[in-house]
């Protein structure tokens, strides 16, 4: 049904990766959720106040406060789909990554708010008048989420959107609260005990659980995480399939929202080339990176020279030297300073964030492994892996 929503609301529905799209797809769900959301409070409330159920009524309350996260959500798409501008010439898709992170905040005040309901419950019980008219809501309601949560998360996928599916996780939550009500409702009579209270806490810990989850995704989005390896790889073999290139290295994405990311890698080129050629074929490279990948990426030439006796055998020494050290370690922008009495090695060493030794720890390391007959110094730039 909701395909056939947006096929009909929404122009050019299956560009998904068009923004444009994407923040009209954003906007009427949040639209859709508004409507659902305020149906569900409505009636949710009335059968609430008419059976005195305090939990009803604040699973009511809960669906009034989705219908304003999906006004957050509206605003936010439309945000987001704003032109780069000279304040912001990185567009505006982060927006879409802070709202999300509010809607995480949200889920997770109402799950602290349900746990403490609940313990409320346990100590003090209270009649639940039991009409099967309830039992109709709260299943109507039920299915209502689960509709919401099953296109929101299918959209959020489709389209890459954190932002509707932080909207799934926030429905399956309500999904699972009107659940234990629901639960707790048909059981509580049978039993002779009420068990409102221990399933909404049951309940509040997987609502904070998904919470937990959703935020810790979002705010290393928004910190900068390391990108995906084979999406990485595939653009460095790219630029490697180019017979000018001769290695690459200080490879680094930044990712600006869905769609907007920016890169920017060290080329290692023979020096003794015409360098109006190699020019030309860099940015041949950075032209087809933009239509295939979407990645507005630049590239910085490192001249190196290419068949120099001396410069090969220090850099055959180095590389053995580092595979004793560890096998993690890795060099390039190499080149080497030689005279009469010693040789300095300069070059950048890449090694893991969690190698905690000093650089003269590390160049004490290294040296003990180059067996040469020359006094070698090594000047070392200690770098960290970006990609």
């Amino acid at each position: 049904m909701i395909s056939f929503l947006l096929n009909k609301f929404v122009k050019n529905a299956k560009d998904t990766k068009n923004p444009a799209v994407r923040s009209a797809v954003g906007r009427f769900c949040g639209w859709i959720g508004i409507c659902n959301n305020v149906f569900l409070f409505t009636i949710k409330f009335i059968i609430g106040m008419l059976v005195r159920s305090v939990s009803i009524q604040a699973d009511a309350i809960n669906n009034l406060t989705d219908a304003g996260s999906n006004i957050i959500s509206i605003v936010s798409f439309h945000l987001s789909n704003k032109p780069a501008d000279k304040d912001h010439p990185y567009g505006h898709q982060r927006t879409e990554f802070i709202a999300s992170l509010f809607v995480g905040l949200i889920i997770v005040f109402l799950g602290i708010e349900m746990a403490k309901e609940s313990f409320i419950k346990i100590i003090h019980p209270q009649e639940i008048d039991f009409r099967w008219v309830t039992i109709l809501i709260l299943l109507i309601s039920i299915l209502v989420k689960l509709w919401m949560y099953s296109y929101n998360q299918s959209l959020s996928k489709k389209y890459e959107s954190s932002l509707l599916h932080a909207t799934a996780l926030d429905s399956i939550s309500d999904v699972m609260g009107t659940s234990a009500v629901l639960v707790s409702t048909v059981l509580s009579p049978v039993l002779h005990f009420n068990l409102d209270g221990y399933m909404g806490v049951i309940v509040s810990i997987i609502i904070l659980y998904n919470a937990y989850g959703l935020l810790k995704d979002v705010i290393n989005t928004l910190i900068g995480t390391a990108p995906d390896e084979n999406f990485v790889k595939e653009i460095v073999d790219d630029i490697l399939s180019d017979s000018k290139i001769l290695g690459v290295h200080d490879f680094i994405l930044h990712d600006y929202g869905p769609d907007k990311q920016f890169a920017s890698a060290h080329v290692e080129v023979n020096s003794d080339e015409d360098i109006f050629e190699i020019h030309d074929h860099v940015d041949n490279i950075e032209r087809a990176i933009k239509e295939k990948y979407n990645v507005s990426l630049v590239l910085h030439m490192d001249p190196v020279k290419v068949n120099d006796p001396e410069t090969d055998y220090y850099r055959k020494v180095l590389k053995n030297a580092l595979e004793e050290c560890n096998e993690n370690w890795h060099f390039h922008d190499f080149r080497i300073v030689s005279g009469p009495t010693h040789t300095n090695l300069v070059f950048d060493l890449v090694i893991p964030f969690e190698d905690k030794r000093t650089k003269q720890e590390i160049e004490e390391e290294i040296l003990a492994h180059m067996h040469v007959d020359k006094i070698i110094y090594l000047v070392i730039t200690i770098d960290h892996p970006f990609a």
